[in-house]
């Protein structure tokens, strides 16, 4: 997607048509003090910088490019360093749907340095003639009244908003440059103060109306700058980073999002909970890749709250692996279900590949009913960790047999496909919808909810899980034996691996009905022990902004793959004060095995 494409979206998103704002260009990335880059112009250019400046000295009836004179070297003119490299990249039509200021700040006096700059220019055609690029001159001008004698390609950077000038003079002016200082002294962490905010937007409002892009210098060069510079409408901004602001912005229409569903928030009773009497039902709530972060944007964006904050039991697991610092959803589903850590990619084995068994076999011989509910394929690795044995994750045939093997009771998820020759219709009365289980009779249960991969809450998943945990466990319950149950929200996961600020957010206050439903069986049904957690952290989520009453949240990153950060554990009922503290994730297997006696 073009750049100018992300920015009229982001701005769609932000204030309705961008027809309405101004006539010009809409957001250019502005490299400052490019020739500080240890490639000046290719530096910038190539990183997506769409305005770029070059701070130019005549001496030696010639022009350098230099931050002062101390600094000048013969070898940095202005046609060495950004002329000749810009000829180069037109001939090469790079980049060619990019339009490009050249911004050049004349730093010796304006006339004789200004007529050099023009005798130079007039060498390059294929810059002058081209009619997306426009070169404009600030820091010394000649006197606004001469704009109208200087050649059709100089145009002037305009910084004297409060002085009039005649129609064609204006003509000659690109942009409106400001001192950002003369208005505020933010640093661009933290917020503008209520002060400094009316002060900036007077400004910028006063500059929209004379209808030139408009910029600030001397501007603080942060996220929280950028952001707050491109809702007040400024239409240049000044950079000293143009590759991380550059990317900063293009990642908006994914970053900042307002919720498109909610939860329902449920106030448990808390009449069992932290009680020590004895514990009937296990009900383990995985929320893949759920770190903090993640909880913390559905909460803001569902008004402040979800049904899982509600909860008074709270520690934290550590998720590393037996053979790697960050663990995958595999080792970790694993340390979870067999209590024992393990080698990223294995399924039920231990670290020397041998097969060991998982809370649901060993409970199944202590006469409970066992249910697995995920919105991955059933076949994914954290709810095969509940049923099979395999060295290797990717070994869905094997997985897939093992399912045929195990003594589940229950099972929904996606991948029916996987499974269409074999003989699990034998195993297992497969029904074609969760609502089905109120009225099916047999012991072993299959819902398949896709073919393939299952649907996410953005492409219209619905609640799906909150009511594939609320009928599976009236299907268990009526069993009238103990059961355990563990359900997954599988692509909260999904999301962060393609950093997707939506998606986390939909998946994770999709995972929270889930929640609500097994609380309120548990208020129900004394003896039901809640567990929610995690299987790791993904994508180093953060959410440094948003706006709780719009229910926005902009998220930002710092990788695509799993992180090592600690991930929140929280229990509701009989014993689920035993859950508190800080501790490896394959001690929640004994904690809760412990007290299922």
């Amino acid at each position: 997607m073009k750049l100018s494409s992300i920015f009229i979206s982001f701005f769609v998103l932000l204030f309705g048509n961008p027809a309405n704002l101004c006539a010009q260009e809409l957001i250019k990335v502005h490299s400052h003090n490019d020739y500080n880059r240890i490639i000046p112009f290719w530096d910038a250019y190539s990183n997506g910088a769409t305005s770029i400046e070059a701070d130019i000295f005549l001496k030696d009836n010639n022009l350098f490019v230099s931050h002062d004179k101390e600094g000048i070297t013969i070898s940095r003119t202005l046609e060495d360093l950004y002329l000749k490299p810009l000829e180069t990249a037109l001939k090469m039509n790079y980049k060619k749907e990019n339009k490009l200021v050249l911004l050049v700040d004349i730093k010796t006096e304006a006339e004789p340095t200004l007529a050099k700059l023009i005798s130079i220019l007039k060498k390059y055609e294929t810059i002058t003639k081209n009619k997306d690029i426009k070169i404009v001159i600030s820091g010394n001008r000649p006197v606004s009244e001469t704009y109208t004698k200087y050649p059709d390609f100089i145009l002037f950077d305009y910084q004297e908003i409060e002085k009039p000038l005649s129609k064609e003079n204006w003509e000659k002016v690109a942009m409106i440059s400001v001192d950002f200082k003369k208005y505020s002294v933010w640093n661009g962490l933290g917020r503008l103060t209520h002060d400094d905010y009316n002060r900036v937007s007077e400004v910028i409002s006063r500059a929209k109306k004379l209808n030139r892009p408009f910029r600030f210098w001397g501007s603080p060069d942060t996220k929280s700058a950028w952001k707050a510079f491109l809702e007040l409408g400024v239409d240049i901004i000044n950079t000293d980073k143009p590759f991380n602001c550059v990317q900063y912005l293009e990642s908006f229409p994914k970053r900042l999002v307002t919720a498109s569903n909610s939860s329902k928030v449920y106030t448990p009773t808390f009449k069992t909970d932290q009680k020590n009497i004895p514990v009937k039902n296990v009900i383990l709530l995985i929320g893949d890749g759920n770190g903090l972060s993640q909880i913390s944007s559905a909460v803001l964006a569902n008004n402040g709250a979800l049904s899982v904050t509600q909860l008074k039991s709270i520690g934290f697991i550590k998720t590393q692996s037996a053979d790697d610092f960050t663990t995958d959803s595999a080792a970790a589903g694993t340390a979870l279900a067999t209590g024992q850590k393990t080698n990223n990619r294995a399924i039920g084995t231990d670290s020397l590949t041998k097969p060991i068994p998982n809370i649901l076999e060993i409970l199944q011989k202590r006469n409970f009913s066992t249910g697995v509910i995920t919105t991955d394929e059933i076949t994914g690795a954290t709810p095969a960790a509940f049923y099979a044995h395999t060295e290797e994750r990717s070994n869905t045939e094997g997985i897939s047999k093992d399912l045929l093997k195990s003594k589940l009771n229950l099972f929904v998820g996606g991948g029916a496909s996987t499974f269409q020759n074999s003989s699990l219709s034998s195993k297992f009365k497969l029904v074609n919808s969760v609502k089905d289980l109120q009225t099916v009779a047999n012991d072993t249960v299959g819902v398949f909810i896709s073919q393939s991969r299952v649907p996410s809450v953005l492409e219209g998943r619905g609640e799906l899980l909150a009511d594939a945990t609320k009928y599976s466990l009236e299907f268990l319950s009526k069993k009238n034996k103990p059961f355990f149950l563990m359900i997954e929200g599988a692509q909260i996961d999904s999301f962060g691996h393609v950093n997707n600020t939506a998606g986390i957010v939909a998946e994770t206050i999709d995972f929270d009905t889930a929640i609500t439903q097994a609380l309120m069986f548990a208020d129900k049904n004394e003896g039901t022990l809640i567990v929610i957690t995690a299987d790791h952290e993904t994508s180093g989520f953060a959410i440094p902004q948003g706006n709780v009453k719009k229910h926005k949240i902009e998220g930002d990153f710092i990788t695509n793959d799993h992180t090592a950060t600690m991930v929140p554990i929280f229990s509701y009922g009989p014993h689920s004060q035993d859950f508190q503290g800080v501790y490896e994730n394959n001690e929640v297997f004994s904690k809760i095995l412990s007290l299922l006696k």
